[in-house]
């Protein structure tokens, strides 16, 4: 992390903090349903406390047109207090203006602010440079700990640390950001990638970049079928799409001209319905009927690509490999999971996941804290795998201006 300052860098006692957060979780009712995004904010949060830091969080919530209360970020008060260890948490019902800057005046060591939903102003997210310039009045020191929002050029992301003497990576960025380099830049080989989901065209990007690196692919859903289809296989009523064709084409043979091994279905299951209860069946991919839908890999396969995953040192898993939402075409997803979890337990296997329909997969499976890491970030983890620049990642690589000592240690 030699682009980026640490926490292990910072003389926070007494300072006035801003800490970007991504509270941006579902609740019903003013019930938290996941607090996930909260839990992995404490260690950052906590740490500061601990060393007598005055913390501001900012976040956003949902994507409120105006100032709605029913998108309020008092209701991750009382889930944050809790994650805190009881922590009273200070809130404001706005993130600008003099009774603000009061509240954060009033903040003694080891205090916490939550702001108001950022998004609250339109400025926010037109990364306007005088809505930043207010933030910026806040703080003495800018922590990002956010990565899930550091694909968007917003106020709260981009502008504001340009306007501040100090800026800084969270414990929870930390983590993404030496996860993501170690599995794109120095990861221990064999390397096993794992792509599921429904679009060639949303993940072209990411295979480009990613082929070159990886020593095995593995593609599975509607992606998969795209690719047989390319190849002449009849792969019936299925998910797939026509105009790509050439491009899975291409696929192939850049993957064979950068000597990666691609893992495609041999066999899979198919039912004449997807939905609940519906009658199912396992085929090879020459005996497809044209009357059924492929919703998952079937266990030849799934048997081949465990034994792929003997000889691999490292995985990387985006989406899952089959209609998952519904059981039982979530088998697949589910015995790839435990094989993955299994060896990354025992230290066999360095297992890095992200994405929304990946983590969801994870957590049905009940493996999600048995894979070594888990990115949080959506659509920044599918950006960042890419190869593209985060817009709220660059603007922090910068060290401390020539002649500026405090609040360094």
């Amino acid at each position: 992390m030699e682009k980026f300052l640490t926490l292990d860098d910072l003389d926070v006692s007494g300072k006035r903090v801003l800490v970007r957060c991504d509270f941006n979780v579902p609740f019903h009712n003013n019930k938290i349903l996941d607090s996930t995004r909260i839990d992995r904010a404490a260690p950052t949060l906590l740490e500061l406390m601990d060393r007598g830091a005055k913390i501001i969080i900012l976040s956003h919530l949902g994507r409120p047109h105006d100032k709605n209360p029913l998108l309020s970020l008092k209701v991750v008060q009382e889930a944050l207090s809790d994650t805190l260890y009881g922590t009273c948490i200070h809130f404001i019902s706005d993130c600008i203006g003099p009774d603000v800057e009061k509240a954060v005046q009033n903040l003694e060591n080891g205090q916490v602010l939550l702001l108001e939903n950022l998004r609250f102003h339109i400025e926010e997210e037109q990364n306007d440079p005088l809505f930043a310039d207010q933030l910026a009045k806040l703080g003495d020191i800018y922590i990002n700990d956010a990565f899930s929002t550091s694909h968007r050029a917003h106020a709260s992301v981009e502008a504001l640390p340009h306007r501040m003497p100090i800026v800084a990576i969270g414990r929870l960025m930390q983590a993404e950001l030496e996860a993501l380099s170690f599995v794109l830049e120095s990861p221990k080989r064999p390397v096993m990638g794992i792509v599921g989901g429904s679009k060639v065209s949303t993940k072209l990007q990411l295979l480009r970049n990613l082929i070159p690196k990886l020593n095995k692919l593995v593609l599975g859903g509607g992606m998969a079928n795209t690719l047989l289809y390319a190849q002449g296989f009849s792969i019936g009523k299925s998910l797939y799409e026509e105009s790509m064709k050439d491009i899975a084409l291409d696929i192939i043979s850049f993957a064979k001209e950068r000597n990666c091994e691609l893992l495609l279905p041999s066999d899979v299951i198919i039912t004449p319905e997807i939905k609940e209860n519906s009658p199912f069946e396992r085929t090879t991919i020459e005996n497809i009927p044209e009357n059924s839908y492929i919703v998952d890999i079937g266990p030849t396969t799934r048997r081949s690509i465990i034994a792929h995953l003997k000889d691999c040192h490292t995985v990387l898993w985006n989406g899952p490999l089959g209609v998952f939402e519904i059981p039982p075409f979530d088998e697949g997803s589910h015995d790839i999971a435990l094989e993955v979890a299994k060896r990354s337990r025992d230290k066999d296997l360095i297992s890095i996941a992200g994405g929304g329909d990946t983590v969801a997969v994870l957590s049905k499976m009940g493996v999600l804290n048995d894979f070594t890491y888990v990115s949080t970030g959506g659509g920044a983890f599918l950006e960042w795998l890419e190869g593209h620049t985060l817009p709220g990642i660059k603007c922090l690589e910068r060290t401390l201006p020539e002649g500026l000592h405090c609040p360094l240690k």
